[in-house]
């Protein structure tokens, strides 16, 4: 039986909590910031737990996670 990969993408941008929780950063801080509030900058610099929908997905990319 193969090793099964993992998927290179998936794991620069998710990881597990000792919970088991998926971990992100969140989106949309990446470009056009002027036009963004100071205070909705501050909260997406916060890493954000992933939704449950998500966990079975990245779970099958992760393996070894």
């Amino acid at each position: 039986m193969p090793k099964i990969k993992t998927h290179s993408g998936v794991k620069k941008r998710f990881k597990f909590t000792a919970k088991g929780k998926i971990k992100h950063k969140r989106v949309g801080a990446r470009h056009k910031l002027t036009k963004k509030s100071p205070k909705r900058l501050r909260k997406l610099r916060k890493s954000s737990t992933s939704i449950h929908r998500d966990k079975r997905l990245v779970k099958k990319l992760l393996p070894y996670g």
